[in-house]
């Protein structure tokens, strides 16, 4: 630890001292930041701008070009509060962010069986708040990616810990342990909803795009003996807070067929991305792989 007090890592510890200061704003004032910094984003946002348009030409074709417009300069605010709400997470106290939270559902994460849940979270803007607002009520581990700053590696470990200590962060490609976590009946966070190749993947519909969509969903739940219990964190309208909502648990499932697991995997993920499309993480590359012979869609 002393190590880390080094004149070295004293522009990290400034930076991190910043962040600090600005989580002591009010929180509608920062939610205006957010917004502020989001728009930011998008007139300066070059490439990103450019994929996040893309996406949704391809998944909101019925849409006008001026409708997708409002959506992408909404999309880029939520960003912006997304970014904010890194802070709140990791230096909010717990009295603080449970004032802003409606639960429903968490019975689901109960078990008669006692079996692991494979806890399925979508990459919506408030994904980093999602981890804080869960571990207020129940323990989670998690596959993260470690920061080569060991400053910055130290703070998230710890920041992200601080409202569960029975949580544990696990390495990104730590699947031994997330299954060893769901063997044990314990809740193990999921996020499948990214391209991450062909390698393990399937093509599945997905707003009505062929997607390569991992087909881990499936497999982590019968080789963790664990059932899959889809959770979603949404903004309330204005600056009045979250709602986190746990799903039942998904019943017949896997089914044994990748393509069949996948795409139920994708319709609920559309499912809950058209109820809130402003706050989907748009700007990644989600149909960056394509079918053999399929041109890619983000070429220049």
């Amino acid at each position: 630890m002393w190590s880390y007090l080094k004149p070295k890592f004293w522009l990290v510890w400034l930076g991190l001292g910043f962040t600090a200061l600005v989580a002591l704003l009010p929180f509608s004032v920062m939610v205006r930041l957010g917004r502020f910094i989001g728009r930011l984003l998008l007139r300066f946002g070059g490439n990103r701008v450019r994929i996040t348009r893309v996406n949704l030409e391809k998944c909101f074709p019925g849409m006008s070009e001026a409708e997708r417009e409002v959506l992408l300069q909404k999309n880029f605010e939520s960003v912006g509060i997304g970014l904010m709400e890194v802070l709140m997470a990791w230096w909010w106290p717990r009295a603080r962010l449970e004032r802003l939270v409606t639960y429903k559902g968490l019975e689901h994460l109960e078990s008669e069986s006692k079996q692991g849940n494979l806890l399925l979270i979508l990459h919506f803007t408030t994904i980093e708040i999602s981890g804080a607002l869960i571990t207020l009520r129940q323990s989670v581990d998690a596959t993260y990616r470690e920061h080569k700053n060991p400053v910055f590696e130290y703070m998230q470990r710890r920041q992200r810990l601080r409202y569960d200590r029975g949580s544990r962060l696990l390495g990104r490609r730590d699947v031994r342990g997330m299954l060893r976590s769901l063997r044990q009946g314990k809740t193990v966070w999921y996020s499948p909803d990214q391209d991450y190749g062909p390698k393990q993947s399937v093509f599945a519909p997905f707003f009505g795009v062929q997607t390569a969509s991992v087909t881990g969903t499936s497999r982590m739940s019968k080789m963790g003996k664990a059932r899959v219990v889809p959770m979603v964190v949404t903004r309330k309208p204005g600056s009045e807070g979250y709602v986190l909502e746990v799903f039942e648990a998904w019943k017949d499932f896997p089914q044994g067929d990748d393509l069949q697991d996948a795409t139920r995997v994708n319709q609920f993920v559309e499912e809950q991305v058209r109820r809130n499309p402003d706050q989907y993480m748009w700007l990644h590359r989600r149909f960056k792989t394509r079918p053999e012979g399929e041109p890619g869609f983000y070429k220049k």
